[in-house]
């Protein structure tokens, strides 16, 4: 194996339940990570997660990449206009970004955290 790639292809991540540090201010929204993969210093972490419908208040400290797998969600960053997202899309999010993010639709993506 390489010093510089890691192949997740046998990965079996532990589920993790309603671990979000975001404050829940809608509905009763649950979360499942399934973090596939942390960096050694942890400031890296790729996975999947599954989010039950509700609404979150959310400041983003890291960038984020998503990949939507399923589902239907509104980020509305603070002084902006609401982003609609939807299973297929594929977005950015940068440091500093504050808002809310609502799960209309259970959702189910890819993220990385960097």
């Amino acid at each position: 194996m390489s010093d510089f790639i890691t192949v997740l292809r046998e990965t079996c991540p532990t589920p993790v339940l309603d671990a979000t540090k975001w404050q829940r201010i809608g509905g009763d929204p649950h979360t499942v990570n399934l973090n596939a993969y942390v960096s050694a210093d942890g400031s890296k972490i790729m996975g999947t997660w599954i989010c039950t419908p509700g609404k979150f208040q959310v400041h983003y400290e890291k960038w984020e990449y998503c990949h939507f797998l399923d589902g239907y969600c509104v980020i509305t960053p603070e002084g902006e206009q609401p982003v609609h997202l939807k299973a297929g899309d594929v977005f950015v999010i940068e440091p500093g970004m504050k808002g809310t993010w609502e799960v209309v639709e259970t959702v189910r993506k890819y993220f990385v955290f960097a």
